[in-house]
């Protein structure tokens, strides 16, 4: 009897001891279920709602009401059908996201959603489902976030480059058209001075003469500025990227530069360069441009000595293009790659002026750089970056 005794008040201590841990158990779940229901209540950034099965609302933190205007006694109890736009509530949106987020367990949708006072917002939604211990549907959370801004700027962005193209494609068709209908009557030009030239060869005096010489050249001279018109504008028009073996760019540069090359005694020094991904055609073309350049602007009985390097630094490659010609003064460094810009005068240096508006707006299209460094006399550094 005393054994039996015993026993029960072991086990009535223990059963106290149980009981003492269980309340301990439950005041400690109550108090973390109200801290994160504080924290929750408290997330200003965040709609955070709570729905039962057919999406009503069971709980509404601060966030939903500073993005959505309502306060909790307002809205709690209401279908959150509210939120969405009439054209959303004509084709069941609501009804569709649920059903997506109950087969799915989770869904995310953006679209505009509607506040209290009728105004839009952009919403970012993501809805989870919500299921007890035994795997079964309970409800849902649903967690929005207010993107107007962003949504805005993408917008905006949007429409300045949709602009943007459209004025581009325009001023591309209007520069083809404009150069080729400008080549016909300079065709014409050109024939007729051919004509005069030869009918009337010896029978006309000397200014007669070096007018038709004049009239010739510059004919001549336009022909080759529209026709440098035409390339620029054709810069870029195949988008298609390709591994592109520098070495053998250039190899091919100096082959078609050859009479050039042999003509001023030029050594070309081509240290090891890299396989790029870039445009070929155009990539062929700025080399060729700072070739040339190199070649055509030397200085007086000095053979051009062009050394082209490159050293990779971070996610892109730096080439150099250095030579011993006559150098830019400080204040013509920018000026230099404007289209159509000369430093010099047809009977010092042929060309167009565009040569190194054609390198700005390839190495522009390779997501790179161009700068210069140069002294009078000494000779230029071309520098320009490709992305790796």
């Amino acid at each position: 009897m005393e054994l039996l005794s015993k026993s029960i008040q072991v086990l009535g201590n223990r059963l106290q001891d149980v009981e003492e841990k269980l309340a301990a158990t439950e005041k400690l779940l109550k108090s973390s279920q109200d801290t994160y229901a504080s924290l929750l209540g408290e997330i200003q950034d965040y709609a955070i709602i709570t729905l039962d099965l057919q999406g009503n609302i069971v709980n509404w933190n601060k966030g939903a009401e500073h993005i959505k205007g309502y306060t909790a006694k307002e809205v709690v109890g209401k279908n959150f059908r509210i939120f969405y736009t009439p054209a959303a509530q004509a084709d069941n949106t609501p009804e569709k996201i649920l059903a997506a987020a109950a087969r799915n367990g989770r869904v995310q949708h953006d679209d505009y959603r509607v506040r209290k006072d009728g105004t839009l917002f952009w919403g970012s939604v993501t809805m989870t489902a919500l299921h007890n211990n035994e795997g079964e549907l309970t409800g849902f959370i649903k967690i929005t976030r207010d993107l107007t801004q962003r949504k805005l700027m993408e917008d905006q962005t949007f429409q300045y480059l949709s602009k943007l193209e459209t004025e581009n494609r325009e001023l591309e068709q209007f520069t083809y058209i404009a150069s080729h209908d400008l080549q016909e009557p300079l065709r014409s030009i050109s024939t007729l001075v051919e004509l005069v030239a030869t009918e009337y060869a010896g029978k006309l005096d000397e200014n007669a003469d070096n007018y038709l010489r004049f009239i010739r050249q510059s004919s001549n001279r336009m022909s080759d500025l529209i026709k440098a018109l035409l390339d620029y504008s054709r810069i870029g028009k195949v988008k298609v990227k390709e591994a592109v073996d520098c070495n053998q760019i250039i190899l091919n540069v100096v082959d078609d530069l050859r009479t050039a090359i042999h003509e001023s005694k030029a050594q070309v020094i081509m240290e090891n360069l890299p396989i790029v991904q870039a445009y070929p055609i155009e990539l062929k073309l700025l080399f060729q441009n700072l070739l040339s350049n190199a070649i055509k602007f030397r200085q007086k009985d000095v053979p051009p000595v062009i050394r082209i390097s490159c050293v990779k630094k971070g996610h892109e490659y730096e080439f150099t293009f250095a030579d011993n010609g006559i150098g830019i003064a400080p204040r013509y460094q920018e000026k230099i790659f404007e289209i159509f810009q000369r430093l010099h005068n047809q009977l010092q240096y042929e060309g167009t002026g565009i040569g190194l508006a054609h390198c700005k707006k390839i190495v522009t299209l390779h997501g790179g750089r161009i700068w210069l460094n140069s002294i009078p006399g000494q000779g230029s550094q071309f520098y320009f970056t490709i992305s790796a």
